[in-house]
């Protein structure tokens, strides 16, 4: 089993990431995923940019994360909730299609490590993951556990620049090269 470390040579760079929660029934109030996420990488030394609750609609969804990625001073999205398999569950239909770069084992990642805390029920999410310009999004679940998993699974790792062998802050000078 690969053990995590950090070069310890190495600064910490803190990001600015913007959380959307997608939910037809959660307010900024009561979406509990957002507010953990946020806690949860302010904690960690990053910066809340934006947070906001989005409709359960693939315009709506798109309307709200492309101003977001337009917005040079925002290194990440996450996004929470709409990614299970009811009729109003759509966000992997909103943001997939904008992906530039598909990041396909995230969902992967998310999967193992999510079934290590509900087993089975890991298979009923659709987490996906990408590159929209120069712009990681992350679509995660919208349960608290699931946002902590993503989080303290992976993401806690992949955007802290001191992380080894390697790291997505590493690669965000190079992100527009062609």
């Amino acid at each position: 089993m690969f053990k995590s470390a950090r070069f310890e040579d190495r600064n910490f760079v803190p990001l600015s990431i913007a959380v959307v929660a997608v939910s037809d029934t959660r307010t900024l109030e009561t979406d509990t995923g957002g507010a953990l996420l946020r806690s949860l990488l302010e904690a960690d030394g990053h910066r809340c940019a934006e947070r906001l609750v989005v409709r359960d609609d693939i315009q709506l969804i798109r309307a709200a994360v492309q101003p977001l990625v337009a917005n040079s001073d925002i290194d990440v999205i996450l996004t929470t909730g709409g990614t299970g398999f009811s009729g109003r569950d759509v966000t992997p239909e909103a943001i997939e299609p904008l992906f530039d770069k598909r990041m396909e084992g995230f969902s992967v990642l998310f999967h193992q490590y999510s079934a290590t805390t509900v087993g089975t029920s890991s298979i009923q999410s659709r987490a996906t993951a990408g590159l929209i310009g120069t712009t990681f999004v992350f679509c995660l679940p919208g349960s608290r556990g699931a946002c902590r998993d993503a989080w303290e699974g992976i993401l806690t790792h992949q955007l802290d620049y001191r992380h080894k062998p390697c790291n997505f802050v590493e690669l965000m000078p190079r992100l527009d090269e062609r």
